[in-house]
């Protein structure tokens, strides 16, 4: 079964508030973050574990800041 992650929900109501150009970019990471998801499954159902770790944060000025992750692998040899 595929676990309902809300991603689009949650974007939809947080973006009310942003100029036309903000929400067109966290509608970008939405999708992005979507593909990810199923990517992460898909991997997890092929016998690998995987965790998205920050590896850093990117300050933008004015007290913005976004996360950067990478994941950490590990591949069950039991398969």
């Amino acid at each position: 079964m595929t676990p309902k992650t809300h991603v689009r929900e949650r974007v939809e109501e947080q973006a009310q508030a942003m100029s036309a150009e903000q929400q067109a970019l966290v509608r970008r990471i939405a999708n992005d973050l979507h593909r990810l998801n199923q990517s992460v499954m898909e991997a997890v159902e092929s016998g690998v574990s995987i965790e998205l770790i920050r590896a850093a944060r990117h300050h933008g000025g004015g007290g913005n800041w976004g996360d950067l992750v990478v994941p950490a692998i590990l591949v069950n040899q039991a398969r």
